[in-house]
Formats: structure tokens, C-alpha cells, sequence
């Protein structure tokens, strides 16, 4: 009779648990020549695996081990088999050291996507680090302001802003709460009234900012107390960039609308003043998301906790 093991298959029937299970419990008693042995080893009893090589006889139809009182051997089948099983068993052990090894030397692509603004914050100031720290991950950055799918975009994760995350994803945070703020330039602001509530703001020139794809301008949001406003503001510059508001508003081409921190260095050079602040309202700050699964790959998780790291510095 041929013998034979060709993927899951073993004498043409799918292998089950059960029965990988059985040949394991074969193997092992070829190898110790002995129950007893064998069964110390697989954490069985000697009852139970005798049982288990019964099963698999009787399944297979063929003998397999010689058994006296004294001694266990291999038949020629069960000396056939063994030697098939151990080349296969041995492939086994070695996909699964390579499988151990990525834990500690993770390899393979890791795709992000993620909006400008977060590139520049986030992934930007860690990319050398971690290219040295990981040399074997083939990192891939996409930079995209929309609502990507990035199950459908076929992304490992994403940063988004806490307000946007989908509810069936697993939320990392990278960022505490932000804010928005209105700021110009003092060359703007010189010969005109300093805009004390968002109303104040239709008398202004206001850089205009369009969702990137086509979108809708943004209608700047403020909230004090309970009373929330949105302002369709008024202005003849719109972008799509926040790196060109923030350069227009530098240069005095009107008031910009941004969150608080890309604003910060500008503010405390005197380049930029900052008003309505009274009436910027925190919102959720930056998180990294990715699909819920029981197994993060080595790859993101190293990346998740380089970041995390990071904001802990």
C-alpha cells in the first residue's frame, strides 16, 4: 500500500484535528520506544494514548507498531509513515520558529494612511528612527485628507481624528483633546477691529478651506457654553492645504481657522495673533485605528508602540 502526505491530506481523507493529533502521538512513541515515555511527554496517559494509536490504526487500516509487554516498534508501514511524518513534522517546527522570530525581529509591508496634518505631526519626525529600528518592514506611507475605507484601500491602519473613527475599529490615541484657533497675521489685524464674537467674522477676508476630493468648504465650528455656531465665513482664497492656510495667513492674506498646535510656534513669535478663543471648543484629538482582529501583525504592532513611545518622550 502507498503511502503518502500531501498538504492536509493523509491516504485521501482530510486530516481533522483529531487525527494531526494521532499522528503526533504515532510519532512520538517511534521516537521514545516506549508508552510510557511518550505519553510523559505529550502530557497524556499511557490508556489514552494507546487509544489514540488504535483510532489512527483502525482508521488507516493498517498496523502500525509492534507491541509486547517489553518492548514498541515500527512496522515497515509504521517505519514508512514515520519517515514521512517527520520530514513534514520538521517543516511544521520550522514555520513556526519563523513565525517566533518575527516577534522579535519583525519583517514584511505595513501600509498607513493618513492626513496630512498627522503625517507631519506623527509619522514624519519617526521615520528614520524606525526604518533603523526595523530595517526588514517595508513601511508605506499614503498622505490622503478624505475618508478613506482602509479595509477596502487594503491599509494595515490609519490616523484619524476621534470624531471620525469608525465605531468596528481599534482605537490607538496618539493625541489628548485639541483645539481650534483663529489666528492672523498683526499686518491683517492693523487697520481692522479684532473680531470679538464668530458673527464679527463675515466682516473679514477668511481663508476658505475645501475638503480635499472635491468637497465642501468647511463651515468653521464654535461652541460656548451651551450655544454652538457654525460659520459659512466669507473670504476670495480657499485651499485645500492647511501648510498653504497657515502660509497665506503669515503672509496677512486674511484669518485663518486651524487646529491650535500647528499654529503655536507662530503665536509665540508674535507672527500670528490668536482671538476668539473663548469660543474654540475641545474635540477629540488623533488616534491610530485598525481593523479589529484577534492578531495584530508584528509589523503594525511594533509601529503602534514606536509611536506611543514617541509621545511619551
Amino acid at each position: 500500500m502507498a503511502y503518502y502526505l500531501s498538504g492536509s491530506l493523509i491516504w485521501g481523507y482530510t486530516m481533522r484535528g483529531s487525527e494531526f493529533a494521532e499522528l503526533k502521538a504515532f510519532a512520538a512513541i517511534v521516537e521514545e520506544r516506549s508508552f510510557v515515555r511518550a505519553a510523559a511527554r505529550l502530557r497524556v496517559s499511557p490508556p489514552a494514548l494507546s487509544q489514540s494509536i488504535r483510532q489512527l490504526e483502525a482508521r488507516i487500516g493498517v498496523r502500525l507498531l509492534n507491541r509486547t509487554t517489553r518492548s514498541v516498534s515500527p512496522t515497515a508501514a509504521g517505519d514508512t509513515l514515520f519517515a514521512r511524518l517527520a520530514v513534514a513534522f520538521e517543516e511544521l517546527e520550522g514555520a513556526v520558529a519563523d513565525v517566533h522570530a518575527t516577534r522579535d525581529r519583525p519583517a514584511g509591508s505595513l501600509r498607513i494612511n493618513v492626513p496630512r496634518v498627522a503625517a507631519m505631526r506623527f509619522i514624519a519626525p519617526i521615520l528614520g528612527d524606525f526604518q533603523r529600528a526595523y530595517p526588514d518592514i517595508a513601511l508605506t506611507v499614503i498622505v490622503d485628507d478624505t475618508l478613506t475605507d482602509i479595509v477596502g484601500g487594503r491599509f494595515d491602519a490609519g490616523i484619524r481624528l476621534g470624531e471620525r473613527l469608525e465605531k468596528d475599529m481599534v482605537a490607538v490615541k496618539l493625541s489628548g483633546d485639541l483645539q481650534m484657533a483663529a489666528v492672523a497675521a498683526p499686518a491683517y489685524l492693523e487697520n481692522r477691529a479684532i473680531p470679538r464674537h464668530p458673527q464679527e467674522l463675515h466682516r473679514h477676508q477668511c481663508i476658505k478651506f475645501q475638503w480635499p476630493g472635491g468637497g465642501n468648504l468647511y463651515r468653521w465650528e464654535f461652541a460656548r457654553g451651551k450655544r454652538a455656531l457654525e460659520i459659512a465665513v466669507e473670504g476670495s482664497l480657499t485651499v485645500n492645504d492647511t501648510e498653504l492656510m497657515l502660509n497665506a495667513a503669515l503672509d496677512g492674506a486674511g484669518i485663518a481657522y486651524m487646529i491650535d498646535y500647528q499654529v503655536r510656534p507662530w503665536l509665540e513669535n508674535g507672527k500670528l495673533v490668536r482671538f476668539l478663543e473663548a469660543w474654540s471648543p475641545s474635540f477629540p484629538g488623533f488616534y491610530l485605528y485598525h481593523p479589529s482582529t484577534r492578531h495584530v501583525p508584528p509589523a503594525l504592532r511594533v509601529f503602534i508602540d514606536f509611536l506611543r513611545a514617541r509621545r511619551n518622550e
